[in-house]
């Protein structure tokens, strides 16, 4: 019998990440910078301290050093995509854009952002309100004050500095617009009730991943797909992003909102029985119910692919997984005073820790900080050894976008004061 040769499944896989896993941690990370092998720096959290958060701490400097990229002859080609523009001048951008609005959470664990380039935001505003105002009707008339409100063009450029073009960024705006407009109108301030959301949701599903039914019944399906706001978004901004993602992305981007579809279904059940989560199981939820699709697509809005079998690696799905959960804890604690103003009891992690730790509405906010802090450190520790582990290019670049989106979903969290406030705990 002839020798078939390698698997198929494996075939892609490059050399480095296939000994990926072989050798210990913490070596490679400078092969990939150029110089000598050193391990990586990878400090733990220290105890979490009594009273308020403690200053936030020095950043990882093996994480650093990916984000900065490498340096060397040969190395220009893995840097991020050359951009179809010019930058606006640096001192034009400043005048334009002004001082960043908003403060951060006191102790909150971050890392602050180059205002996003405001010829930019200006072009992904003008362009994602065009859509969803001509294309999908997505919203009447009385919205469009919270619509401008939202400033998705700036949040989505200052996630994304690495996408080559503004219709790269628009994949994004889209998704990011439409997963909105379902959580709204299906869930929360437009509408939404837990009564019946299953139902809702599972058909909205069928925009991102398509009925495959009889011919009979296929155009009641198709008709539906335009049947109400969410739908039409689903299935606009999906068949925008399918235009330029790879059929791994497009596969990878269904499974990660088919598992945030799971976390509004467990949300919704704890609503409909007054129930209140262990943190502990209100963490697992989140991890559901959360950002994870947008750093996700993080190569196909900059114009490359990590391939599926890298994708797939527990490492890399540790380090999505817990950016995922760090980005939606700091939704959790800028949106808290929104949230408490809204009508009944809405489910964060300050909540969660107040009704089972025993402590006050101000002490069970900073313990949330915390949970943050551990979450983003555990995230940069990861990610680093990762990188030492796996010096693979596109997983180094796709490493740098997600940790980019980290520190874009801050920066809009943070500045977005039309949305946003922060309680008087200080």
């Amino acid at each position: 019998m002839p020798d078939p040769g390698s698997s198929p499944l494996q075939s892609s896989l490059p050399a480095a990440a296939a000994r990926f896993g072989t050798h210990g941690h913490g070596r490679g990370i400078e092969a990939f910078g150029g110089g000598p092998p050193a391990p990586p720096v990878l400090p733990a959290a220290p105890p979490a301290p009594a009273g308020p958060p403690a200053p936030a701490r020095t950043p990882n400097p093996a994480m650093e050093r990916i984000l900065r990229g490498p340096s060397g002859l040969g190395t220009a080609g893995l840097f991020l995509s050359r951009r179809e523009e010019p930058p606006a001048p640096a001192a034009e951008a400043a005048e334009q854009a002004g001082p960043a609005a908003g403060r951060p959470v006191p102790g909150l664990y971050h890392h602050p952002v180059p205002e996003p380039d405001p010829v930019r935001v200006e072009e992904v505003s003008r362009r994602i309100k065009e859509w969803a105002v001509d294309e999908v009707e997505l919203y009447p008339p009385e919205w469009e004050d919270q619509f401008d409100g939202f400033s998705v063009g700036r949040y989505m450029v200052a996630c994304h500095p690495d996408a080559p073009t503004v219709d790269h960024l628009m994949i994004a705006t889209r998704l990011m617009v439409a997963e909105n407009v379902v959580d709204d109108c299906y869930c929360e301030d437009h509408g939404g009730s837990p009564v019946g959301l299953g139902g809702r949701l599972l058909l909205a599903h069928t925009a991102l991943d398509a009925l495959h039914t009889t011919k009979e019944y296929a155009p009641d399906w198709e008709e539906s797909l335009h049947s109400d706001a969410p739908r039409r978004a689903y299935r606009s901004a999906m068949e925008y992003f399918t235009r330029e993602a790879t059929a791994s992305q497009a596969d990878r981007y269904r499974h990660d909102m088919a598992r945030l579809h799971l976390g509004y279904l467990a949300e919704a059940a704890w609503a409909q029985t007054d129930y209140v989560p262990q943190v502990w199981e209100y963490l697992a939820m989140r991890q559901f119910n959360n950002f994870r699709p947008c750093p996700t697509i993080t190569d196909t809005v900059g114009g490359y692919e990590l391939p599926a079998d890298l994708h797939a690696q527990p490492a890399v799905q540790r380090v999505i997984a817990l950016a995922g959960n760090a980005t939606t804890i700091v939704n959790d604690l800028y949106s808290y005073t929104k949230e408490l103003a809204s009508p009944g009891r809405h489910l964060n992690l300050p909540v969660v820790v107040a009704e089972h730790e025993g402590c006050d509405v101000r002490d069970a906010y900073l313990k949330a900080v915390e949970v943050h802090n551990d979450l983003m450190h555990a995230f940069e520790a990861e990610a680093a050894e990762l990188a030492a582990a796996c010096p693979v290019p596109s997983v180094l670049r796709f490493l740098r976008g997600v940790a980019a989106w980290v520190d874009g979903n801050h920066y809009w969290h943070q500045t977005n004061t039309y949305r946003y406030s922060l309680p008087d705990f200080w």
